[in-house]
């Protein structure tokens, strides 16, 4: 029977030669050794949250899936040691009986935590980077087998490439995470019009830990949600509450409008409006994973561009107006980071907005997006490497300052491209 391997938005898929689930190190340097003697690739897929074909290969596809548990715990440090595939929502789930939680995160929590800081996933917060720069230290199997520690100490330049590598040094099998105590979110959503939050944007962005907000093309209402910290107890909303507001309203119901717009082009601009007005305000005060992540139930992709914080206005703005030429009935997502310093990181460097576009399962993104994607390289816009976009090597290379020291630390890594595949060829360049 064929392998296959299709990711969770259903628009990627592959049938590798061989499908591996490795339960520890000895088996997945057998699976390593197996995959060189036969001239195979080696991919590993994890949760399957990326939008792009960046798992896809026709070699060896790796599911880290068994190795997802709490290696060592350090309260006072706030130092937690976990196996690759262990999931964003685990760990918090698991790190919070620990007194412990991420500083940040984003608005989807199931993700591993090697795809999620390898693809440079991120939440919201001016003065907070992306999740990679929790990282302390990574543990990489190369494709000889042999287990590397890299951290800030050991290998400046292999601890800066590691933290977003796209996969492209060999297989993370552990990460040591820096954590912080745990703390309670006050999250407020409410609408206001987009031009009343463009007029005073730095001000909303600065004044709150975590601060975003959705628009539509077709309505003049932004739906913005601003997470601070409190000192309150949590007050976790009534289970009914929840099910009403997170999966009734945000998921089956705007699912169906989805599909009525997919029929019935027509309709998405009263769908983009009834959506932006149908917003309200709410309050939730409670743990910080439960405030910061929400569940998506229906299929969709996307695409989701780093640009400078000072271009941040003036590129809302051109979104707004571009996505309303395109039939998309879903939001544009515009979030803020703070600058780090991995090399491959979209936040490299700068301080930075994140904005991020939406087309519903079933449609053709590409028109839209590659349209949107001229608006980003207008102005000196980096992909998220977890969601689609349509760059070359050559065309990324100037946006990143350090891009030949990852080559180098690539090349050094893993010499023979065992760890490459065609999208990898496409938007890295090969080993060289």
């Amino acid at each position: 029977m064929t392998n296959s391997w299709v990711n969770w938005a259903g628009d990627q898929r592959c049938a590798p030669a061989r499908l591996a689930t490795p339960r520890d190190h000895t088996e997945l340097a057998e699976t390593l050794a197996r995959a060189a003697a036969d001239g195979h690739r080696v991919r590993v897929a994890g949760a399957g949250h990326s939008f792009t074909d960046t798992c896809l290969t026709d070699g060896v596809l790796l599911d880290l899936s068994h190795l997802n548990r709490v290696l060592d715990i350090d309260s006072d440090t706030g130092l937690v040691r976990v196996q690759a595939g262990m999931r964003l929502d685990a760990i918090s789930t698991a790190l919070h009986e620990r007194g412990l939680a991420f500083p940040n995160l984003g608005d989807i929590d199931v993700q591993t935590i090697a795809g999620a800081t390898a693809t440079g996933t991120h939440g919201t917060g001016a003065k907070l980077p992306n999740i990679s720069a929790a990282l302390h230290a990574v543990e990489l199997m190369t494709a000889d087998g042999a287990i590397v520690e890299l951290d800030g100490r050991s290998d400046p330049d292999g601890w800066r490439a590691a933290r977003v590598s796209v996969g492209a040094l060999g297989v993370v099998t552990a990460l040591t995470l820096r954590l912080v105590p745990s703390f309670v979110l006050e999250g407020i959503e409410r609408p206001m019009p987009v031009e009343e939050v463009l007029a005073d944007l730095d001000s909303h962005v600065d004044s709150n830990d975590h601060f975003e907000f959705y628009m539509f093309g077709h309505s003049s209402i932004a739906m913005t949600k601003r997470n601070n910290r409190v000192e309150l107890p949590a007050r976790p909303r009534a289970k009914a509450v929840d099910w009403f507001a997170d999966i009734l309203l945000s998921n089956y119901a705007f699912d169906a409008l989805c599909r009525a717009g997919r029929r019935i082009p027509a309709l998405v601009p009263y769908i983009q409006r009834g959506a932006a007005y149908a917003g309200s305000y709410r309050r939730q005060v409670d743990h910080s994973y439960r405030v910061f992540a929400s569940p998506r139930l229906f299929r969709f992709t996307e695409m989701e561009y780093a640009i400078p914080r000072r271009h941040s206005a003036e590129a809302i703005r051109a979104l707004k107006r571009l996505s309303a030429r395109f039939g998309s009935p879903m939001p544009v997502e515009v979030r803020w980071v703070a600058a780090d310093d991995a090399f491959l990181s979209p936040a490299t460097g700068r301080d930075t907005c994140y904005i991020a576009v939406h087309m519903y399962r079933g449609m053709d993104h590409e028109p839209y997006f590659r349209a949107c994607e001229e608006v980003f390289d207008g102005y000196e816009g980096r992909p998220h490497w977890g969601k689609r976009h349509f760059q070359t090597a050559g065309t990324l290379r100037p946006r990143y300052p350090d891009w030949d020291r990852f080559a180098a630390v690539r090349h050094r890594f893993d010499p023979d491209g065992r760890f490459a595949n065609d999208y990898l060829d496409r938007v890295l360049g090969p080993v060289g």
